[in-house]
Formats: C-alpha cells, structure tokens, sequence
C-alpha cells in the first residue's frame, strides 16, 4: 500500500477519494485549504468509518514550499486542487492562472525533486470546448472557450511538458461532469435540486439546451484509484465519463420525475454563458479507459444516469444536508 497525498481533499471529488483510499488501506495525507476557521471542508462530514484515519495538512496550493513540505515522504499524489466555477473564472481569471497553472506547476516540481513515483494530475473535460464530433476521444482539439478551461488546458500542458522533458510519471485524468453529493451549488444537478427541495417558485437557470456527459463520483473516483501505480498511463490522458449524453432541459425533467414535483424553469441572465463561452456539447468516449485500466461506468447509460440522481437527491434533500445549500443565491 502506498502513501499518497491527495490534493482539494477538502472538496467534493477529493473528500470521496480520501475515503475511497482509506477503506482499501492506504496511508492517506489530505491536502486541505488553510483557513483561519480550521476547516477542513467535507472531510469534517466524512463517514463514520475513515473518521481520524487519515493524515491532514492545512497550505496552499499556490505556496511551493508548503506543497513540497505536503508532498513529503508520499509515493503517490492525486492532485485535484483547483478553482472550477466557470462565472467565477469570468470575474477573476488571474486567480486561476495562480491556483490551476502555478499550482500544478508547484505539485510538478516538488514531485521531481522529491522522487515521487506517479502524479495523477485532474483536467475537464470543459478543455475540449463544444463537441466537434462525438463521442469525444482524447485527440480531439483543445479550445479555451472560458479563462478555467485556459487554465486547465495550460495545467494540463504543464503536466505533460514535464513528463516529456523530465521523464515525470505523470497521468492525465480527464473526468466529463462529475455529479453527486456533496456537490458544489455551483452546479447544475445540487442547483436544481435544491432550489425544487426548498420549493421556493420557478427554478431559475442558465442556457438549458447544452448537453453533457454526467459521470457519478463514485466512478470517477475509481477511476482515478484504478491509474494508481499503472506505468503504461505515464504520459497519457485518460477520459473518465458515463458514455451518456444528456441534456439540461432533460436532466431537470427527470430530476423532477424524481422528487414528485413540478415547476416551470426561467432562464436568468446572469446564469447565461457568454454566447462564445458556452460549451454546448459533451460527450465521452472512454474506450481507452477501459483498455488501459480495465475501468468502466457503473452508473452509465440512461438506467445508470437515474440511479445516480436518485443517489444524489437522496444525499441533498436530508435536511442537515440540504440546509448547507444557499438555494436563493446564485454561487458563481
């Protein structure tokens, strides 16, 4: 069993990797944000089960020195720290260049001077821009269509600029639209769900004719642990997603299929991509995944797609859950 730091631990994916690890025995080191509250996000809510099992350090990922000083000892690191919210992105695109570009960048240094035996570093599949054919392989162009996926697809090349330069082991996940509990409100799945559990009038939301390719966290998480110690994904991208291509308008109909309830869907303006910004097509294809790792979806097709939103919907209406969710509010 290997010790391996994970980055973003603190967050959605991350928190539900740290427990992945723990239960399958790892030594885990839990890379969270510093903050002055000692919070360490999700982890604070994790199950029962891993609770006290695992390592915390409070840094920065923009901090070189503290991200060596994590990195210490570590065979392994699954680096998924980083800024995600797109509208965010719009209003502080430097603050993306730090954490996503320079972050990555850290990570890659310390893990070359320190010898570590494989970095699992996290992409989107927003790197790929709106769909020019589907199903989406890893060859397809590259298109910044929002300052994050610049951001990624800058990290990404970093990441791989490394490994051809220095012979880094480096692996490249790229996971589509990972959805479940503890999901930010920042997405469309917890936004409509919780907006409809709180029944507060007509869900409001950005462009709905987009479709996407969403991809539980449980198979996104085993997607990351299968490329754990995998040489052959040295210098490889690897799509993680369902295989399932969805739209918004569609996803908000069965989620209200779901939770017995019906409502009409106004579409506000300041949820709205900016027409050349908005990605309106995604869709995996994850062939290589399971060629390389053996992996594939438990909860793909339309049959997987609903039992995940069952799943999730489940997670967020418990009211100690849902009541951490500011439905009124637009998070960017």
């Amino acid at each position: 069993m290997s010790k391996i730091l994970v980055t973003g631990a603190d967050g959605f994916i991350g928190s539900h990797l740290v427990e992945h690890l723990v239960r399958f025995g790892h030594d885990v080191r839990a890379f969270v944000l510093y903050n002055s509250f000692n919070s360490w996000g999700w982890l604070d809510s994790c199950a029962p089960d891993v609770v006290g099992k695992f390592e915390v350090f409070s840094g920065d990922i923009r901090d070189p020195h503290g991200v060596r000083a994590a990195m210490q000892d570590c065979n392994v690191v699954l680096h998924l720290a980083a800024l995600i919210g797109i509208p965010y992105s719009y209003h502080s695109p430097d603050t993306y260049v730090d954490t996503n570009i320079k972050g990555t960048l850290n990570v890659l240094q310390a893990g070359r001077d320190l010898g570590v035996e494989q970095i699992i570093h996290t992409s989107t599949s927003e790197v790929y821009g709106s769909a020019q054919y589907v199903p989406i392989t890893e060859v397809h162009p590259l298109e910044g269509q929002s300052p994050y996926s610049a951001s990624k697809i800058g990290a990404d090349q970093m990441a791989l600029a490394f490994h051809r330069s220095f012979d880094m082991p480096v692996t490249i996940m790229r996971p589509f639209n990972t959805y479940g509990p503890r999901q930010s409100a920042r997405a469309v799945i917890p936004t409509v769900i919780s907006q409809l559990a709180v029944g507060d009038g007509p869900i409001r939301l950005g462009s709905v004719h987009p479709t996407r390719d969403f991809s539980y966290v449980s198979d996104t998480v085993n997607g990351f642990v299968s490329a754990i110690g995998i040489e052959r994904t040295f210098g490889e991208i690897i799509n993680l997603g369902s295989g399932f291509e969805v739209s918004i308008e569609t996803t908000v109909q069965m989620i209200e299929e779901i939770m017995g309830v019906t409502t009409d869907v106004q579409t506000h303006e300041d949820r709205v991509r900016p027409p050349l910004s908005e990605v309106d097509r995604l869709w995996a294809d994850t062939s290589k995944a399971k060629g390389l790792l053996g992996w594939q979806p438990s909860y793909g097709g339309l049959d997987g797609f609903r039992r995940g939103l069952q799943e999730t919907i489940t997670w967020f209406t418990e009211p100690e859950n849902l009541v951490r969710y500011k439905s009124e509010v637009y998070n960017v």
